[in-house]
């Protein structure tokens, strides 16, 4: 008896709940494809630390140090840092569950492939944003390394860092893989960089948000970004407070709202 009847078997027997007890076949199956392709794999992480060194470092030796909104005064690169880190985490994410999904949706045809297997359509969805998920883990934990040893780690609170990341990578992946299946051509992922490079920007990202017009401040907290930096900036400087737990409510609803939704779009498009 192969491993995967086993499985199967095994999910008939046990209440798994819809989309979770094969998922892992479909992140199996990714893993393969990228086994011999890793430095395709990692190579996202190279642009949030280009940034880093670029503009915390180079700007930083001309702006000096930074207020943060805490009230905590700290080096340019040291602000930077933890945003870069969500910026990593939100790359890897979107863009394995946009441009590499709608290739496998729409080209490839591979999710129909798989509905020939025990596979099921949730089972997909699910596996594909928990790949797109470890991908932005692998760039976070990378970021992480490089941030750890140029000295941009302040606290010991850092080691929910990565944690962190996790659930920012979830919540991009759940919603990304939910937007791809309304596209139905490459022109669409126009719209993709409409949102992502104007949030990457102004989500608090490089200036504190207390430098917002108070009209604009609502506009910057609204992001999903912003909360995603807003928990790498607490954990990574020690300004934890009572509001780290709203900035993980959101994206945790981010995560609920992706999943449910592109668990039934998937359904929709693969079975009717």
């Amino acid at each position: 008896m192969s491993a995967l009847d086993t499985a199967v078997r095994g999910s008939r027997a046990l209440p798994f709940p819809a989309g979770a007890g094969l998922a892992r076949f479909v992140v199996a199956r990714n893993y393969t494809a990228f086994r011999r392709a890793w430095l395709i794999f990692i190579s996202g992480f190279a642009e949030p630390v280009l940034y880093l060194f670029s503009l915390g470092v180079g700007l930083g030796a001309l702006i000096g140090t930074v207020t943060t909104d805490a009230g905590t005064e700290v080096p340019y690169a040291v602000f930077v840092a933890p945003a870069m880190l969500a910026t990593s985490a939100m790359n890897g994410a979107v863009f394995d569950s946009t441009f590499n999904v709608f290739f496998k949706l729409r080209y490839a045809r591979l999710y129909d492939a798989m509905l020939a297997t025990p596979v099921g359509p949730r089972d997909i969805a699910v596996g594909e944003i928990t790949w797109s998920m470890l991908r932005g883990t692998v760039y976070s934990a990378i970021f992480v390394i490089v941030a750890l040893a140029a000295g941009f780690v302040r606290s010991w609170w850092a080691l929910l860092a990565l944690p962190a990341a996790v659930l920012i990578g979830f919540a991009f992946s759940a919603v990304g893989m939910w937007a791809t299946t309304y596209m139905s051509s490459w022109q669409h992922f126009e719209y993709i960089t409409l949102v992502v490079q104007p949030m990457f920007l102004f989500s608090a990202t490089f200036f504190p948000l207390g430098v917002y017009p108070p009209v604009l401040q609502w506009v910057v907290q609204a992001t999903p970004l912003y909360h995603a930096v807003s928990l790498e900036r607490e954990l990574m400087l020690g300004e934890v407070s009572g509001g780290i737990l709203g900035h993980v409510a959101y994206l945790l609803v981010l995560v609920a709202v992706g999943v449910v939704g592109a668990s039934r779009r998937i359904e929709k498009l693969l079975l009717t």
